[in-house]
């Protein structure tokens, strides 16, 4: 998670050269009476619970973009409230050359057409997100204007042609996002740019897009993303660590020299020519026929570019009866029942509390979460526990911990090598965890992968850093992610502030493409963060057992703001065997505040305080 824009600061790599020249209880709707009045219904349209809002291209203009004013304006600053909210578009065209649609995405916000192909639903205009600056309502950023919070908020299953807005955001789709705000199946015939450049400072921290064919990207101050089995024009600088897998016109593969970041030093790209395993995110989708259903692809191997190139996807069409509709308010009791019955479950915008685990023991159960619904763990429950079966798909969720610690927030397999498929595996897109934030949280482990065949896209794991119930004491929090399992493979994982070992892989075979990781910053002394003689605890370490492991494009990050001597011994933490093998690693001491020591093991210079900026080291490879 970023720290407050104040301190912050990174290499600018020519960047102006480069760009040149609330909360939501009842319903989106009772919070934001300027939206007025739900649309009615259309026949065969399912109830999606209160926090849903369907929009309609046969609604007249001014009310469509008065409604995603008036959500904005409840969602764009509310950081850690309940409110939650999906905006759904039905297909067809929104907005004109004359009049075009421009509008802001907030926390908590699911934005999504309902087409089977992103090209169904058309907005002529924008969906942004913008930086927060100090003295916005919300009180996210301390000090100049950041995108270092904009975290929660989606955007899916759509094209955007760019046009409108006013001034320097004019005609320019702008997603200036940090963690958890993933794009996906989005077409974007015009520039997109991931950093706000209209106010200063513009730092931001993503990031993730999948799925997806883009016209010129302009990364900017972006210190790391993720882009996987997409497309784009163009694509203009790297700052830390910048991967492209299955990606087509992805930029040339560099790398800076082992050691420390110099001026002018060559673009940190990383580049994966084909995603090894791959399976999409499950969507809803309204038909020819107008029936309400929800697409779930099938896994991918060895792939490039997106799903829905060619017109025609691989997968399973699920009619809306087979899902258990799950709306605020209900009990995980009578969730279970549905999972019993064999039923599968779309988790409409709400925040549940979870008090005993929701068990999933069928194949091929989709669990797919909108609006960003949340699990809560009540009584220190494993809010998801997943059998090891195969074809097993989450999606979508947020997972917070409670006041009373869990030992695990979800859990795929109940024992190492429970179940998976090669052919069909279980898969975990778009799922958050958060320990404190919202609340005094408390979870031993985040995310636990006992199965063999498992993709993670999208993961991030994070002991928060502010909000409530904060401290060194209070969101306690041991590891991020464990995975058992052989054959497991994540593709986006972000994994930050945990108390020891950030993530720890014990099975063999697996592959990492992308990691990002923050140190804790709030240990209050080195004899409290140590083990042994080792000082901290690696963000990402690999059993001494393990005789193969892959990792492309990883960085981790300490700022340790409590006890700003603090060091950790090493970022990575591997066995030295031809079998594992790390690809462009980056560590960073930010602000004046905390030493790595080494890249992986004892091999890597020391990223250490800089007074008025940040420590930057490379490492190319290892072993």
């Amino acid at each position: 998670m970023p720290i407050p824009s104040a301190l912050r600061s990174r290499p600018r790599r020519g960047l102006l050269a480069l760009l040149g020249a609330a909360t939501l209880v009842t319903g989106v709707l009772a919070a934001a009476p300027a939206a007025g009045a739900a649309p009615t219904a259309r026949p065969g349209q399912p109830d999606l619970g209160p926090n849903t809002v369907v929009l309609s291209p046969d609604m007249p203009q001014a009310e469509v973009q008065a409604k995603l004013d008036a959500i904005a304006a409840d969602r764009v600053p509310d950081q850690f409230g309940p409110g939650r909210v999906a905006v759904l578009f039905l297909p067809g065209t929104y907005g004109s050359a004359a009049d075009p649609l421009n509008f802001q995405l907030g926390y908590g916000e699911e934005v999504a057409g309902l087409g089977k192909s992103p090209s169904d639903v058309v907005i002529n205009g924008t969906a942004n997100v913008y930086n927060q600056c100090a003295g916005d309502p919300g009180g996210n950023v301390s000090d100049g204007c950041v995108a270092l919070n904009n975290f929660w908020r989606s955007l899916s299953n759509l094209t955007i042609n760019p046009m409108g807005g006013e001034g320097c955001h004019a005609n320019t789709e702008f997603w200036a996002v940090s963690q958890a705000a993933p794009m996906r199946r989005v077409q974007v015939n015009g520039p997109t740019t991931l950093m706000d450049y209209c106010t200063n400072p513009s730092y931001a921290s993503g990031g993730f897009i999948a799925d997806s064919a883009l016209g010129a990207v302009t990364n900017g101050s972006q210190q790391q993303w993720l882009t996987r089995n997409s497309s784009v024009a163009s694509w203009s600088n790297g700052v830390w660590n910048q991967v492209f897998s299955g990606v087509q016109g992805a930029p040339a593969e560099t790398f800076p020299a082992d050691g420390h970041a110099v001026a002018d030093g060559p673009n940190p790209y990383t580049v994966v020519d084909r995603t090894p395993v791959s399976r999409e995110k499950p969507f809803l989708y309204v038909d020819d026929r107008g029936a309400w259903k929800v697409f779930v692809p099938a896994a991918r191997t060895s792939t490039t570019g997106t799903s829905w190139s060619t017109g025609s996807e691989a997968g399973r069409s699920l009619p809306l009866s087979r899902f258990r509709i799950v709306q605020p308010g209900d009990s995980a009791a009578s969730i279970q029942r549905s999972l019993r019955r064999g039923q599968d479950l779309l988790v409409t915008p709400g925040v549940y509390g979870i008090d005993r685990s929701l068990t999933v023991t069928r194949p091929n159960t989709v669990v797919l979460g909108l609006g960003f619904a949340t699990l809560t763990a009540e009584r220190g429950a494993v809010p998801i526990r997943v059998a090891g079966v195969p074809g097993v798909d989450l999606a979508g969720l947020i997972v917070d911990a409670g006041a009373t610690n869990s030992p695990a927030l979800v859990e795929v397999g109940a024992r190492r090598g429970a179940g998976g498929s090669a052919r069909n595996p279980i898969a975990l897109q778009d799922v958050f965890f958060r320990i404190g934030g919202p609340h005094a949280g408390r979870a031993t482990t985040s995310l636990v992968v006992n199965s063999d065949h498992v993709v993670l896209d999208d993961i991030w794991a994070w002991r928060a850093d502010h909000g409530t119930g904060v401290g060194w004491t209070q969101n306690t929090a041991r590891n991020g992610v464990v995975v058992n399992g052989d054959d497991v493979t994540a593709t986006g994982l972000f994994v930050e502030h945990y108390q020891q070992y950030n993530a720890i892989w014990n099975g063999e075979r697996g592959r990492t493409i992308f990691f990002q990781n923050e140190l804790p910053y709030d240990a209050p002394s080195q004899a409290a963060w140590r083990h042994g003689s080792v000082n901290g605890y690696a963000a990402y370490t690999v059993a001494d057992s393990v005789r193969w492991n892959r990792v492309d494009g990883a960085g981790s990050y300490i700022y340790t703001n409590v006890v700003p001597t603090l060091h950790a011994s090493r970022a990575f933490e591997v066995p030295r065997r031809p079998g594992v093998q790390l690809r462009h690693l980056v560590t960073v001491s930010l602000n004046d505040a905390g030493t790595i020591d080494h890249v992986v093991n004892g091999t890597g210079e020391a990223a250490v305080p800089k007074t008025g900026g940040s420590d930057v080291v490379f490492l190319n490879r290892y072993p």
